[in-house]
């Protein structure tokens, strides 16, 4: 027996559900829904045919879309973008993690007190969005390849009241080896937090990256290998960063659960 919708009414005729207007702002990633092309918002002009924004992609390659409804998907759903209020005083500038900008401020000289990453993608990434926030701070970043030995790693740093240690910690979810690992450091200058990923890589929007969400690796693949194969990428894991790390503009390309634990570990060891 054939089935029918419930809805005879031409798709032409039907009403369609609002979806909300965002404002095309500088450096706002979207994804064009009849092409895929992914990229930040550069500008938007007013043409002949109408309103227009051109978006840049991780290459650097530029596109013009017109400003149509529900033309574009914002972290995944549909929005229709609409030109930014030109009688809209101009704010003051920010850094790419969005705190306020500082003009001409001096790098601080490095505190005792660090943050250690478990690799060089994790430091990589610290750095592309909180840089500028920890050169004014003082604050250096470095990376341990691993926290098998961290406390270990903690006595030999020897933390105190005037030099803090805040440790970033991969997969920090219970049961993990990560979490047990993370437990056993208790020492009152010393804080430990992490995201629920495997690797940092994740912590990334896919929209970031042109991609419509990270694979599923099977268990004992090699995870990062496996994604580069999931997404039909060439299987070499540093060419494979760049281009993730090429995604990355601001604090708006990370998954909030790595903004909190970044921003607690700066407030933490940079405290008085």
């Amino acid at each position: 027996m054939r089935s029918y919708s419930p809805d005879l009414t031409p798709p032409w005729k039907r009403k369609q559900t609002p979806v909300p207007e965002v404002p095309a702002e500088v450096d706002l990633v979207v994804e064009e829904v009849s092409t895929g092309f992914c990229g930040a918002v550069i500008r938007c002009e007013k043409t002949a045919q109408g309103p227009t924004v051109t978006l840049e992609d991780r290459f650097g390659k530029h596109r013009v879309f017109p400003l149509a409804p529900r033309g574009f998907l914002l972290e995944g759903k549909v929005v229709t973008l609409v030109r930014p209020s030109s009688s809209a005083p101009a704010g003051p500038a920010r850094t790419a993690s969005g705190s306020l900008a500082v003009p001409g401020a001096r790098a601080r000289v490095a505190r005792a007190g660090r943050i250690y990453v478990e690799g060089r993608h994790d430091a990589e990434l610290v750095e592309r969005v909180w840089g500028d926030d920890l050169r004014i701070e003082g604050v250096v970043v470095e990376y341990l390849e691993g926290i098998d030995d961290l406390p270990a790693i903690v006595a030999e740093f020897s933390p105190g009241p005037d030099a803090r240690l805040g440790v970033l910690v991969d997969h920090l979810v219970p049961g993990s080896k990560e979490s047990r690992i993370a437990a056993s450091v208790t020492h009152p200058d010393v804080l430990v937090v992490g995201h629920p990923y495997i690797d940092v890589w994740e912590a990334v929007k896919p929209a970031s990256v042109g991609i419509a969400g990270w694979p599923v690796v099977p268990r004992g693949q090699d995870w990062k290998t496996g994604v580069c194969r999931a997404l039909g990428w060439p299987e070499n894991t540093g060419a494979a960063w760049q281009r993730i790390l090429s995604g990355v503009r601001s604090y708006k390309d990370l998954d909030p659960s790595l903004l909190g634990s970044v921003e607690h570990l700066i407030d933490f060891v940079t405290a008085p």
